[in-house]
């Protein structure tokens, strides 16, 4: 177990400076869907309600802080280990609570509005966005956030710190 935390809380920090794209990119939609999960209604409350989920306004409230601070952990690199695994969990699970029902044709969300609307096609083609939130958030949690990120000054000023104990 404390090899586990030892590795998410001493990510690599060598990578390459334009793993800040990916973060970009990856925090970015994180920070923004929270936001707007308060913002509108149907994208919080009301869509946590309709999928059934127990207690759905503490549970939207719950998702959209945590895809808000997560999504900031991202963008300025902080943890970024721990964010994307929680993202990573957090993607898989609304893909199984939002896109089964589509599959069989049972959901109670809104069925696309173009063909397919329901079958393995429609999943597919509305997973399309989830999946690459989660293959991103899979890259960052195996490759760190990279050098221009927070993990990454803590990292260095740890060391610069232990080579001033000696």
């Amino acid at each position: 177990m404390k090899k586990v935390i030892n590795w998410f809380l001493n990510p690599p920090v060598t990578g390459q400076s334009t793993i800040l794209l990916i973060r970009l990119m990856a925090g970015g939609v994180f920070f923004m869907e929270g936001i707007l999960k308060f913002v509108y209604v149907n994208q919080g409350v009301g869509r946590f309600t309709k999928l059934g989920f127990p207690f759905p306004e503490m549970t939207a409230h719950f998702v959209a802080t945590a895809e808000i601070i997560g999504g900031l952990l991202l963008l300025f690199g902080l943890f970024t280990r721990i964010a994307a695994f929680y993202f990573i969990i957090q993607m898989i699970v609304a893909v199984f609570s939002t896109k089964i029902d589509l599959y069989l044709g049972t959901s109670p969300l809104p069925l696309p509005p173009a063909p397919p609307k329901i079958g393995f096609w429609a999943v597919e083609h509305e997973i399309r966005s989830d999946y690459a939130q989660i293959l991103t958030c899979l890259f960052l949690l195996i490759e760190g956030a990279g050098r221009r990120s927070l993990d990454f000054i803590i990292s260095t000023s740890k060391k610069v710190y232990s080579i001033n104990q000696e």
